[in-house]
């Protein structure tokens, strides 16, 4: 496969890249990143050494760019990561997530659609999304892939919307595209505008750590390379047309996954007890912001055979 990564040089992408750079099956593996405040090329550091590597500095709301890249290098998988992706930016600046995540996945959409149109049988587009197009849960259920889409932020707006234009593909023009929808990740390489990252960084420098409202807003949580293992297996296996949720299966609060921070960050600088969790503050609560998240991933483990390998609490000590 000559494969396309797009957002390659973000988080989950750059964790995507090193580890699908080893593996035979890959003839070709282009980077796509626009390198915005999220993208670093020093997490794709070692990729180079590759032969069958190569970066793009291609932003996806160009379309003659992104249509030529994928002619140029004869593009015949892709794993569609980039996107604006933090809530809080949506809700200052929803445009930039409309034209990034709805327009740009159209024009790389596009762009393989014309490409591939002699070749769907040969070509594969596995489109990455989040489990927060389905809104959000009370204190019982999970999503499963047949829940409807309720999304609350303009973020999710925005995932939701390049989801349904994946699957109008697929309908209309028998196009080979498989949609992930993902839990809440962590793990090396997160930009550290995010709860765990942020949390790690505020404890260490002993600035106050911000939790909204009182903590008790709940996600499910997914180490980041249990989840890319999940995207090969939907890229080499998933059957195209399907949707496949991927989750961790471990549902904490946020004040929780704070509170166990503080604790290893004293314990790795050798500080008394409690001394970070007393930089906790709570704030005003983020506008629209959804209660909980659970997913139902028996879907992926019975067709795909994918389920977690990491134990949360040692992938958060690691990630630490």
């Amino acid at each position: 496969m000559r494969l396309l990564v797009t957002g390659g040089a973000g988080f989950i992408g750059s964790n995507l890249v090193h580890s699908l750079l080893p593996k035979t099956e890959v003839e070709k593996l282009v980077v796509l990143d626009s390198l915005t405040y999220a993208g670093h090329q020093l997490s794709l550091e070692g990729a180079e050494e590759f032969s069958k590597y190569s970066f793009a500095k291609v932003d996806l709301r160009e379309r003659e760019s992104v249509s030529k890249l994928i002619n140029t290098e004869e593009i015949t998988h892709v794993i569609h990561l980039a996107a604006e992706s933090h809530v809080d930016r949506s809700i200052s600046d929803p445009g930039s997530f409309i034209e990034t995540n709805v327009l740009g996945t159209f024009n790389l959409l596009e762009a393989c659609r014309v490409f591939w149109k002699e070749n769907y049988s040969k070509c594969r587009f596995v489109h990455v999304s989040t489990d927060e197009v389905f809104g959000s849960l009370g204190k019982t259920g999970v999503f499963s892939e047949s829940s409807p889409y309720q999304p609350n932020s303009p973020y999710s707006a925005s995932k939701a919307g390049a989801d349904h234009l994946v699957r109008a593909y697929n309908h209309t023009y028998d196009f080979p595209s498989i949609i992930t929808n993902c839990s809440n990740n962590f793990g090396p390489f997160q930009f550290p505008e995010k709860l765990i990252p942020k949390t790690i960084h505020f404890a260490e420098s002993g600035k106050s750590i911000p939790v909204y409202g009182n903590g008790s807003n709940i996600r499910d949580w997914l180490f980041v390379k249990d989840h890319i293992g999940a995207l090969w297996l939907a890229l080499v296996k998933g059957k195209t047309g399907e949707s496949y949720n991927i989750g961790g299966d471990n549902e904490w609060t946020n004040l929780r996954v704070v509170e166990t921070i503080c604790d290893l960050v004293d314990r790795d600088l050798n500080r008394s007890a409690g001394k970070s969790r007393n930089l906790i503050t709570f704030t005003k609560d983020r506008l629209g912001h959804d209660f909980r998240y659970g997913i139902d991933a028996d879907k992926i483990n019975y067709y795909l055979g994918w389920k977690p390998e990491h134990e949360f609490e040692a992938a958060l000590e690691n990630t630490v």
